[in-house]
C-alpha cells in the first residue's frame, strides 16, 4: 500500500477517534446532574420502604437521575416522576419523604400489595401533580379530602386498595380532573353532586372517565355526573346504586351499570354512534331493547339479561342467549322463546 495513503488512513482514523471522544465528553458535561434535595429523600423513601431490592440502584455514587423509577427535568435535574410497582418484598406505609420531591408530577405506586396505611396529608405539598396513582396495594383509611389541593390533577387512581368511606364532594373542584378510579375498595355512601361538572378540558378531543365499581355506593346517579361533556367511559358495576341511569348512553361509549338496583326504561334510550360495550345486568330495567343497538357496528358487548325486559330482540347476531337471559317476556332469536304475532 502506498505510504502517503497509509497515513491518510492512519490521520482519518484518529480524528474520527477524537471526535467521538469529545462527543461523549460533551455528552457527560450536559448530562441531566440530580438535585441534591431529591436525592436526599429518595435515599429517605428506600429508607422508609426497608431498602427494596427493586430499588438496589438508589446508590450515592450515581445521580439519582439515573435511578430505576426515577426521571428527571432534562433542564433542572428536579425529579418530576417517581414509579414503584411490582414489588412483593417492598413493605411499610406511604413515606412521608416522598412530600420532599416538591417538582414531582407523576406519582405512581403500583402492585405493591405490602404497601399499607392511609394515605399520608404529606402529599398534599405536591402541588404539581398532574397524575396519581396508589393502587393494588394494602393502602386503607379515606380517600383525603387534600387531594382537593392538588389543582393539576388530571388523573386520579386509588383503585384496588382497601379505602373506605365517602367519595369526597371537595373532588368536584378539579378542573383539570378528567379520569377518576376508585374501583374495588370498600367505600360508600352516594357519588358526590358535581364531578366533573367544572372541567376544564384542554382539548376538544380529551375524554373523561369514570370507574367506581366494586365498591358499596348507594342512592342515584347524579344528573350532572350523567351530562358530563366528552363522558366516554363509565363502570359503575357491583355497587347499590338505584334510580334512573339511561342519561349517560348519550354521550359514554363504554357503560357498565350491571349489579346495582338501577330502574328504568331501556326502550327510549339513545346509544352514543360509537358505543362499543354496554353492561345493564342484574338490575330491576325494564321495558325493550332499542333497535337502535342492532345498527351500533362498534358494539363488543352487550348483556342485559337478569332484568325485568320484555319485547323482541333486535337482530345482533353477535350475541348468544346469555346476553338476555331471565327476563320477564324478552323474546326472538338467539332466545328459545318465540315472539307471538300479533
Amino acid at each position: 500500500m502506498d505510504v502517503k495513503l497509509l497515513l491518510l488512513l492512519l490521520l482519518s482514523v484518529l480524528l474520527l477517534s477524537a471526535a467521538s471522544m469529545a462527543k461523549d465528553d460533551d455528552e457527560q458535561q450536559q448530562k441531566v446532574q440530580c438535585h441534591e434535595d431529591d436525592e436526599a429523600a429518595l435515599l429517605a423513601i428506600d429508607d422508609a420502604l426497608g431498602n427494596p431490592y427493586n430499588l438496589a440502584s438508589w446508590t450515592r455514587n450515581t445521580s439519582c437521575c439515573d435511578w430505576y423509577d426515577v426521571d428527571c427535568d432534562q433542564d433542572s435535574g428536579r425529579v418530576v416522576s417517581l414509579s414503584v410497582f411490582q414489588d412483593t418484598n417492598l413493605t411499610g406505609a406511604i413515606p412521608d419523604a416522598i412530600a420532599n420531591l416538591t417538582h414531582l408530577r407523576t406519582l405512581l405506586l403500583h402492585h405493591l400489595p405490602s404497601l399499607s396505611g392511609p394515605i399520608p396529608d404529606s402529599l398534599a405539598a405536591l402541588t404539581d401533580l398532574t397524575h396519581l396513582t396508589i393502587s393494588w396495594t394494602a393502602v386503607s383509611g379515606p380517600v383525603p379530602s387534600f387531594l382537593a389541593n392538588l389543582t393539576s390533577l388530571t388523573m386520579l387512581d386509588l383503585s384496588f386498595n382497601s379505602l373506605t368511606g365517602l367519595i369526597p364532594p371537595s373532588l368536584a373542584a378539579l378542573t383539570n380532573l378528567s379520569a377518576i378510579n376508585l374501583s374495588r375498595n370498600r367505600l360508600s355512601g352516594p357519588i358526590p353532586p358535581g364531578l366533573f361538572s367544572n372541567l376544564q378540558l384542554q382539548d376538544d378531543d380529551d375524554e373523561v372517565y369514570l370507574r367506581l365499581s366494586h365498591n358499596n355506593l348507594s342512592g342515584s346517579v347524579p344528573a350532572d355526573l350523567l351530562a358530563a361533556a366528552n363522558l366516554a367511559l363509565v363502570d359503575l358495576s357491583r355497587n347499590a346504586l338505584t334510580g334512573d341511569a339511561s342519561a349517560v348512553f348519550r354521550r359514554a361509549r363504554y357503560v357498565d351499570l350491571s349489579r346495582n338496583g338501577f330502574v328504568f326504561n331501556m326502550s327510549g334510550v339513545e346509544f352514543a354512534e360509537e358505543t362499543y360495550y354496554v353492561d345493564v345486568s342484574h338490575n330491576a330495567i325494564r321495558g325493550g331493547i332499542p333497535a337502535q343497538a342492532a345498527n351500533l357496528t362498534n358494539l363488543q358487548t352487550f348483556n342485559v339479561s337478569y332484568d325485568k325486559m320484555c319485547g323482541a330482540v333486535p337482530a345482533m347476531p353477535r350475541f348468544d342467549a346469555y346476553c338476555y337471559q331471565h327476563n320477564k317476556c324478552l323474546c326472538g332469536a338467539p332466545l328459545a322463546t318465540a315472539c307471538r304475532r300479533r
